[in-house]
Parts: structure tokens; sequence; C-alpha cells
């Protein structure tokens, strides 16, 4: 007879979850926590700002032991897929995260730039719903990365 493993939890039950993911054995870095969440966020903008479509950004922390955010875009041609990805890579350079690896396919129908702990994929449409990650993710929370666009009060009224 096998018997299931017992995950750990706190005191109320709930499984424990970290901030962030420890590195090396360190302890949960707060400050690298929030410049990997702002690198997700600023790169999703930067997809937004280069006419992306559909674009995502997706909080896996509780979910992957494998990276922390997932940016999901879609691009409207070859050209656009390639060079967004090459500006999310350049995006990284002097800043806090390597850049991991870079993938295109052949037809550039699918980019993809892995920061480790954030992954930024770019998608031709079809590409897109083939892969269909949004479901595969499904249960994950989305960030809103959206710039807030602030009324300017009218001057003497």
């Amino acid at each position: 007879m096998t018997q299931e493993p017992k995950r750990s939890s706190g005191k109320s039950g709930k499984p424990r979850r970290a901030a962030v993911r420890p590195r090396r054995g360190g302890a949960p870095d707060p400050a690298r926590a929030r410049s990997v969440r702002k690198f997700a966020i600023t790169a999703a903008r930067l997809l937004k700002d280069r006419h992306c479509e559909d674009i995502l950004v997706l909080d896996v922390r509780a979910r992957s032991d494998v990276t922390d955010y997932i940016v999901i875009a879609s691009g409207t041609s070859d050209r656009q897929i390639r060079s967004v990805a090459d500006e999310v890579r350049h995006l990284a350079e002097g800043g806090t995260l390597p850049v991991f690896g870079r993938a295109v396919d052949a037809s550039a129908n699918w980019a993809v730039v892995d920061f480790v702990d954030v992954v930024v994929h770019v998608f031709a449409p079809a590409a897109r719903a083939h892969y269909d990650l949004e479901m595969f993710w499904g249960d994950a929370p989305r960030l809103v990365w959206r710039r807030v666009v602030r009324a300017k009060k009218a001057r003497g009224a």
C-alpha cells in the first residue's frame, strides 16, 4: 500500500508560498521580487508600444518552479515578431535580469526570450491559438500592466 507524500503547510493548513523563490539557498529577496515584477510589466508595455496585441502578464510563482512571470503577446507579422523579441532582449541589457536564451522559429510564427524569472512569448495569432498558453496557465493570476491615463484638470475652470 502506497501513501501520498504530505505537503508542507502553515498553521492555517494552506500550502506555504514564498514571495519569491529562494535563489541558491538564500532567503527570498523582496527587492528582487519587485524588480522582477517591474521588468515583466515593462516588457508588456514595450510590446504594447510596438503594436503587439492581446498582451498578458501571468504570475506563475505559485504554480511553477521554473519562472515567476510569463508574458504572452500576439504579433501582426513575422518581421514584428522578430524585432520585438530583439527589443525585449535589449531591454534587459544593463539591468538585473540576464538573458538566458532566445529562440525564433524558422518562419517567425513564435519567438521566446527567457530571462529565467520572466519568460516572454510573442506569437503569430494562429500559433498562439495552437499552443494556447493561456489555457495551460489558466489558473494563474493576471497582472495589471497597462499605464494609468489620468485626465488633466481644466485650467482656470
